[in-house]
């Protein structure tokens, strides 16, 4: 399979979790990848990875810093074949009732506005070649209740929707737009869950609710990304794909204890 191999990538996040190990596998896969990340401490994992890479501390909420990226993605490499928009924050904990407007306007900004932001700014370039594909990072906390606070969930939700519209909106350009709906990954937004059920003896239990009974790895995310940045899924639009251990397929269930 030739994977990726001379594809101009885009992959923001890219410091840390899904968005780091999905940097690494794509230029194993012979990508050159723009890895953009909010943290400028993101530079040094960047040259950690053997390749074609380079780094951009960009704000994804900001559109002339989004404008920005992609004209460096076109300049250092040449062409702009993809992106993983894959930056994302999570709700910090706040209860519900102790949400405020600001609260919201930040999670959106980041989830949400920053996605439609890449895909805004990157489909101009892949609209004039006639080929390309978008990746969004949604939730599956975006198709269901009780996998994510209500501002986090409600972000995730509006990326699905735009992915969806937005392949129609892109309708006979070549251009491919989807998402993936991780399930419970251990990453730096997750950490904090996972710490406090480790330190309490119960690191046994996590993921259980799902019929795979395990989390899942970032690596196991970035397969499907490239999977939807190739050419191999060329007949694949407009879809939220879950990758979540089953999670998603059911209603509401309690797992056996015996």
């Amino acid at each position: 399979m030739a994977g990726l191999r001379g594809k101009k990538i885009i992959i923001t996040g890219s410091s840390s979790g899904i968005g780091r190990a999905s940097a690494k596998l794509a230029v194993q896969q012979g990508a050159s990848v723009l890895a953009v990340d909010i943290d400028p401490n993101g530079a040094a994992a960047a040259d950690e990875l053997d390749g074609d890479i380079a780094f951009m501390q960009v704000d994804v909420s900001q559109e002339e810093q989004v404008t920005a990226m992609a004209e460096r993605c076109v300049t250092t490499f040449g062409g702009l074949d993809g992106i993983f928009a894959n930056a994302g924050i999570d709700a910090g904990g706040v209860p519900f009732m102790e949400q405020t407007a600001e609260h919201w306007q930040r999670i959106l900004a980041i989830n949400t506005i920053g996605v439609f932001l890449c895909i805004k700014h990157t489909a101009p370039y892949l609209t004039k070649q006639a080929s390309g594909s978008i990746v969004c990072t949604a939730s599956v906390a975006g198709l269901r209740a009780n996998a994510g606070a209500v501002s986090y969930s409600a972000s995730k939700a509006g990326v699905i929707s735009i992915v969806q519209t937005a392949s129609y909106h892109l309708y006979g350009t070549g251009v491919r737009v989807n998402a993936v709906c991780p399930g419970l990954i251990e990453t730096s937004m997750t950490q904090r869950m996972f710490n406090k059920l480790r330190s309490l003896g119960k690191e046994a239990k996590i993921g259980l609710i799902n019929p795979t009974r395990r989390h899942g790895q970032p690596t196991e995310i970035a397969e499907m990304a490239c999977f939807l940045l190739s050419d191999a899924a060329s007949y694949v639009n407009g879809q939220a794909i879950a990758i979540d251990g089953g999670l998603s397929a059911s209603h509401p269930w309690a797992y056996p204890r015996g």
